[in-house]
């Protein structure tokens, strides 16, 4: 029998299967036809009945114009792998359409939400805690702060004084010390350091009129010259002017002496190799200006005569120290329901301050101007320079906006300071006293000032000179039971190193964290529990670092251990 011929095609029709049964006795069937090009849209066409809409129609329901069209137009592009070209097209296109059939002016605005604590918001965090913090005198900050006491003892006082003599002096230094009260500080004791090591006579320093303080005061007028010279007889020569022979030298001119331009922070090392020669030279040399132009990494020589004068030489004059001891206890006086202790908070609200932060409050429009006013006033041209962007937000955010008067209220009461603690304010003239200080007043009735103190006629010799009525707050708040700072600055730089002094090395100061308090007090969602809970942990850490050791580069007028104090033991601690 001939063999049949093989068919590639198969059977076609409902009877092709028996057909090769019949014709082959169980041949193998033929493979399909190969596909020609998207076999997924010709089953989808298959099973929809040709419709690109996924609709099944009808059999033998005829296709309309559009669905044509369409399948036509979809066929076309698919076949040509163009999707990928006109897609874009396509989308351009249709927001082209779009945008120009809707108003831009109904298009919703991208809203940007300012970074937690960027804004201020004390204000109403205050309304909305005033009640539950009245309702809240369950503890005194006052019997309880500085309970954590230090597991290595205290510290005290030792300053070596020399006893072998002086050698003849190789010539006299004259110093300009610039600045307000402290950094004026700052001067005079870095000046007694490089005369001591110089082995030179120095002149009592003289002090630079400044346009922002204006305070013409000189040096007899803040501290006790005589008291000074005395105290520091046997370590360096001190005179209150230079002799007149030298002073014939230079036609009785100090402007023909030779002055040093000497850069901040420069070591002893420079004093020792640059100005030595030329004070050996000429016999009296000029540095002006004179405040930060010691480094602090300096031998233990030169630090111990810092400590000196800081610490011991430097005394106020008698009509400072008389005024600021009858406010001290006149203080002690209205505070004895607590053992006669009181809290002395350091408030930089003063409107130079707040102008020269660059920090954004509650003033509005007027707040704006005013702050405009005075930064040319003090500063002029410094913040209007091309290019410097000043970033409000930015600046809160990273702790550096002073305090405002609201934010130390709510701060100690949140530290478990009741509404009966009596509280010194050491400040110039707040800004927009009279809104501002408003609040701290309803927390703290009992707040005094030393207008509110003393008489206006007590007062009058100091009221019109910042650096003796700076002098006067100092002396008051070194003698409270806490310290309070709320804004960085020589002022507590200064007084926190001085209370380590007197006090066994403890600062007994409260230095808040303020970027943290930033976002704190501008927590919509916090409770008084809650706030207090995290501000008296602020106040236990500030308690823990009561006493610090100087490290490398820190100042030594903050931190005078080790260098200005020696370690006691317990029962000296206890004795003093």
């Amino acid at each position: 029998m001939p063999q049949q011929a093989y068919n590639r095609l198969g059977s076609i029709g409902s009877g092709g299967a028996g057909a090769a049964v019949a014709n082959g006795g169980g041949g193998t069937q033929s493979p399909p036809v190969s596909p020609r090009r998207s076999p997924r849209m010709h089953r989808r066409g298959a099973k929809d009945g040709g419709g690109f809409s996924g609709r099944r129609l009808p059999a033998g329901a005829p296709r309309t114009l559009a669905q044509k069209l369409a399948w036509m137009f979809l066929s076309l592009l698919l076949r040509r792998q163009a999707i990928f070209l006109f897609a874009p097209l396509i989308y351009v296109s249709g927001m082209l359409l779009y945008m120009g059939t809707v108003s831009l002016d109904s298009v919703p605005a991208i809203i940007s939400r300012p970074a937690p604590g960027s804004v201020y918001r004390s204000p109403q965090l205050y309304e909305r805690l005033h009640a539950d913090m009245d309702a809240d005198n369950t503890s005194d900050g006052l019997s309880s702060v500085w309970k954590h006491a230090s597991k290595n003892g205290g510290w005290k006082p030792c300053i070596n004084t020399n006893t072998s003599g002086l050698p003849e002096s190789s010539g006299y230094i004259f110093v300009e010390a610039n600045g307000g009260l402290n950094q004026q500080r700052t001067s005079i004791c870095n000046a007694v350091a490089v005369a001591g090591y110089l082995n030179a006579t120095l002149i009592i320093p003289n002090f630079h009129y400044h346009s922002v303080w204006r305070d013409p005061s000189k040096f007899k007028d803040i501290y006790d010259e005589d008291y000074f010279i005395t105290t520091l007889q046997n370590d360096v020569r001190v005179v209150d002017k230079v002799p007149e022979y030298i002073m014939e030298r230079f036609g009785h001119n100090m402007s023909n002496v030779y002055n040093f331009k000497i850069k901040a922070w420069s070591s002893i090392r420079y004093y020792r190799d640059v100005v030595r020669p030329k004070l050996t030279e000429e016999k009296l040399i000029r540095i002006s200006p004179f405040a930060n132009r010691l480094s602090f990494d300096a031998p233990p020589s030169v630090q111990r005569l810092r400590c000196l004068a800081n610490f011991e030489a430097l005394r106020f004059s008698n009509p400072i120290e008389s005024f600021a001891e009858k406010l001290v206890s006149r203080m002690k006086e209205r505070s004895m329901n607590n053992g006669g202790k009181y809290i002395a908070v350091h408030l930089r609200f003063e409107e130079d301050m707040v102008a020269f932060s660059c920090c954004i409050f509650d003033g509005g429009e007027e707040e704006r101007r005013d702050m405009i006013t005075a930064r040319e006033r003090g500063w002029r041209g410094k913040f209007t320079k091309p290019g410097r962007v000043i970033r409000p937000g930015f600046i809160r955010v990273n702790g550096k906006c002073p305090l405002t008067p609201l934010e130390v209220g709510l701060m100690l009461r949140g530290m478990g300071f009741s509404n009966n603690t009596l509280i010194y304010l050491a400040s110039g003239k707040i800004y927009s006293a009279e809104k501002t200080m408003r609040p701290l007043f309803e927390m703290f009735p009992l707040l005094q000032t030393k207008e509110t103190l003393v008489e206006t006629e007590e007062l009058a010799p100091f009221k019109n000179f910042s650096s003796r009525m700076a002098a006067i707050d100092y002396t008051v708040c070194l003698h409270s039971e806490v310290f309070v700072t709320t804004q960085g600055g020589n002022f507590p730089h200064f007084l926190i190193g001085h209370r380590r002094y007197l006090y066994g090395g403890h600062s007994k100061t409260i230095k808040p964290d303020k970027r943290k308090l930033a976002q704190l007090f501008a927590n919509p969602n916090v409770g008084w529990k809650s706030l207090k809970q995290q501000l008296l942990g602020m106040r236990s850490h500030t308690d823990g670092k009561g006493i610090e050791i100087r490290r490398p580069n820190d100042s030594i007028y903050s931190f005078p251990t080790p260098d200005c104090m020696c370690q006691a033991n317990k029962t000296e601690v206890n004795r003093s």
